[in-house]
């Protein structure tokens, strides 16, 4: 494998943790980052002027540059259409084309395809205006699950335990202009992310993680993009993990490839496990964040080439090592997330904190690192049992200095009780 220039697409903590494993490659020539964050700046070459919604923008600086891959972080430029731009100049890119990446940025699209191919998932029905929606929801009865069709940066989902919170959940995405609008029943059971590496119809698995989105302990307060992860995920035992690659995401793939749609990217289920098994709740076409994170911390094989072989293929000869133990990556946010996050804060105390930190809302102001958004910083830990990863890491945030920091201090906390004490 020859050396490779790459170009990290993204600027939060998943990409963080991404850049902070490529760098650690043999075969890695050297990393460009867009825009990138003060962490990130620890290992590649920013370029902050790159708007990477733009695809055309991208495919032409990759091609003046001599990037070998693109590998994108978040969502937003795959919808956009950033690896068909990209392809169409001859440059590897691990991640989905825009026909692909209708997974995550239509939850229709991805139910319509679990219909198709007789895929478990939710019972489900699509309004675009609120009165029917609304009295669908009245005749089905809370709890129900209310949820943006398209993009919502994790936040447009409300698992409404009672009629006025999915009638009010309703009418802010239609008063916000995210229609159409998916109506779900609500599953009970323990959710699981479950990530798999794809190229075409090969898909090898990765660790499966468990985020946590709610803001509050005890999973209580507002959805937010995610408030911490631990992995791997005891619950989702070795035959679910086989009965999902059977029912879900091979099927998955194989309908796109019906389609006349070929998937090269990260896929990342967003699972169910209920009593009768597991069942998909949604489709992301990406690395989940913060689960890349702890996914980082676990992971022994080179990076660079899985996701050249994502890319260009060869994934059926890929074998993953990971490393024992269990991982935990807790967000600090800042006070106000998700609505209103405080900024400029000035964060100190991460070079000998005790945990690896991963930048996400970060910028430097006159040289002092400060807090530029809601989700600032991921501090991530690896010990040989969950709880002592817990505890390195918590005793890392407490050595941070961050006068705005709001985090949960019971991540993991499902994972934990079944861990032998």
């Amino acid at each position: 494998m020859q050396p490779l220039r790459v170009l990290l697409l993204g600027g939060g903590g998943r990409e963080h943790a991404i850049a902070w494993r490529l760098a650690q490659s043999p075969h890695l020539a050297r990393l460009f980052a867009a825009p990138g964050n003060p962490g990130i700046a620890a290992h590649a070459t920013l370029v902050p002027e790159l708007d990477i919604l733009d695809p055309d923008a991208v495919a032409r600086w990759a091609q003046a540059q001599g990037i070998d891959l693109v590998v994108p972080g978040p969502e937003a430029p795959l919808v956009a259409g950033v690896a068909d731009a990209v392809t169409a100049r001859g440059i590897a890119v691990a991640g989905p084309s825009r026909a692909a990446a209708r997974l995550e940025a239509s939850k229709a699209f991805t139910k319509e395809l679990c219909a198709e191919a007789g895929i478990p998932t939710a019972r489900w029905a699509r309004f675009d205006a609120l009165a029917p929606a609304l009295a669908y929801v009245r005749a089905q009865g809370a709890p129900i699950v209310v949820k943006a069709d398209g993009l919502a940066a994790g936040k447009g989902v409300t698992v409404a335990a009672t009629l006025a919170e999915a009638e009010a959940a309703l009418a802010r995405l239609v008063a916000q202009g995210l229609t159409p609008v998916v109506v779900e029943e609500c599953l009970a059971g323990e959710e699981a992310s479950f990530f798999v590496a794809a190229h075409g119809t090969t898909a090898v698995p990765l660790l499966a993680a468990q985020d946590h989105k709610r803001l509050g302990e005890g999973d209580t307060g507002p959805n937010t993009g995610g408030m911490g992860a631990v992995a791997p995920v005891t619950a989702l035992t070795p035959e679910t993990a086989r009965r999902v690659m059977e029912c879900i995401v091979r099927p998955t793939l194989q309908a796109l490839a019906a389609r006349g749609v070929e998937y090269r990217g990260i896929l990342f289920a967003g699972l169910m496990l209920t009593e009768d098994g597991p069942r998909l709740l949604e489709w992301n076409v990406r690395l989940g964040d913060p689960e890349a994170q702890a996914l980082m911390m676990l992971l022994e094989s080179d990076l660079l080439e899985l996701l050249w072989a994502v890319a260009t293929g060869g994934l059926e000869r890929m074998s993953l090592g990971w490393a024992p133990g269990r991982a935990i990556a807790v967000t600090v946010a800042a006070r106000g997330y998700p609505a209103a996050p405080a900024t400029g804060a000035e964060i100190g105390g991460l070079a000998d904190c005790g945990a690896t930190v991963f930048h996400a809302g970060t910028s430097l102001n006159a040289g002092r690192l400060v807090a530029a958004g809601g989700r600032v910083l991921t501090v991530a830990a690896r010990a040989g049992t969950l709880r002592e990863a817990a505890a390195q890491a918590y005793a890392a945030i407490e050595r941070i200095s961050f006068a705005d920091a709001v985090f949960r201090r019971d991540i993991g906390w499902r994972e934990l009780a079944r861990e032998a004490p």
